[in-house]
């Protein structure tokens, strides 16, 4: 509906009387910064969430390495039987 709500738009513009040509031009250019604005304050609070997150995994990992037994290394001892 893009269509639809462009025209809507522009029809409640064109009965401003001091609506110009360039008054509806920078009228647009002014909405299109705005919602450019608000969409990077969400993408700046998104970016800013994930690293977040990823420093946290990155936490967790370190612990869960640090929790884990040494590997015991193998010998003689240790070796499987060999397969028949």
């Amino acid at each position: 509906m893009p269509g639809q709500l462009d025209r809507g738009y522009r029809g409640a513009m064109s009965n401003r009387p001091d609506t110009t040509p360039d008054a509806e031009r920078w009228l647009d250019l002014d909405v299109k910064l705005a919602y450019q604005e608000r969409l990077i304050r969400e993408l700046d609070a998104l970016v800013r969430e994930f690293g977040d997150r990823l420093a946290k995994a990155e936490r967790e990992l370190a612990d869960l390495r640090r929790a884990m037994p040494a590997p015991v290394p193998l010998g003689p001892i240790n070796e499987p039987p060999p397969h028949y």
